[in-house]
């Protein structure tokens, strides 16, 4: 008699999945909640309500970064390259560029001791390297090197400093494939005795290098695919550094009437869509 139970019981549990989705085929469909007079809306419906929202339209009203490279010898020799670069683009359309190079060389007749031994550096694959990149190599003994980047983002809320009297003002032209594209090439450079240190604003880029030849290179960029610093030293007892510091303002008064409105329109739009849908 239990035997008969159990598998009675087996049975019914078995079949109770295909009789759950008959009844559920048979059953009107649920109707609508949050109250009566809604109505679904279409996919088409729906597509003309995406995209209509901006959650921020802060624009950039003033761009400035500072880079100073500097490189001391064993021997007392002192390079140093730095360049201030700002991009005012507080009228509307008309952004304006400011280049303030400075390049020197001092001690230039202090002997240079050349490196013992075969002494390889290699940062090629640094190339294939977008972003922020920092890096240092050495091969050699008691050297000190060091990369320092600071990066401060704030609102606008006074006009920054005026660039000064002997910075080189640049056009910004319009381009298609990179807004406020910089029309002009400027650049400093010095060199002695086998150093070299140069500052340069070229193809979108801010760049400032120091080199010896067969002792190293020291470096830093800004372009529109990041950022970085590196650092190759094949001697002994150098010294180098970098150091970089940006600073963006924000302009989000511009943008205060638009996103206004964008709120108000996907509100207006969301008119008729049943709670909880």
């Amino acid at each position: 008699m239990n035997g008969k139970r159990i598998l009675s019981l087996a049975i019914g549990l078995a079949t109770a999945p295909a009789a759950m989705s008959a009844l559920a085929q048979d059953a009107p469909p649920a109707a609508p909640q949050g109250g009566s007079g809604l109505t679904e809306l279409t996919d088409e419906e729906m597509g003309d309500m995406r995209g209509r929202y901006t959650v921020s339209s802060n624009t950039v009203a003033w761009f400035g970064v500072t880079m100073v490279s500097t490189w001391q010898t064993q021997a007392g020799q002192q390079l140093k390259s730095s360049m201030t670069v700002t991009m005012d683009g507080r009228a509307p359309g008309k952004p304006t560029v400011t280049f303030q190079p400075h390049v020197s060389i001092t001690a230039v007749d202090a002997p240079s001791p050349i490196p013992s031994g075969q002494r390889e550096i290699d940062n090629a694959g640094l190339a294939n390297v977008s972003g922020v990149v920092q890096s240092v190599q050495v091969a050699g003994d008691g050297n000190v090197a060091q990369n320092t980047a600071q990066i401060t983002v704030r609102e606008q809320q006074e006009a920054p400093a005026s660039p000064p009297a002997d910075s080189l003002a640049l056009a910004a032209a319009p381009d298609a494939s990179t807004p406020h594209a910089i029309a002009a090439t400027s650049i400093a450079t010095t060199s002695a005795a086998g150093m070299t240190a140069t500052a340069l604003l070229e193809d979108n880029a801010a760049r400032v290098l120091l080199q010896i030849d067969g002792q190293g290179a020291v470096e830093q960029w800004v372009s529109h695919s990041g950022m970085g610093q590196t650092i190759q030293l094949a001697v002994d007892g150098h010294q180098a550094s970098n150091w970089m510091e940006l600073d963006l303002v924000r302009n989000s008064s511009q943008g205060r009437a638009a996103l206004g409105q964008n709120v108000a329109q996907a509100i207006s739009l969301s008119r008729g869509i049943a709670i909880g849908y």
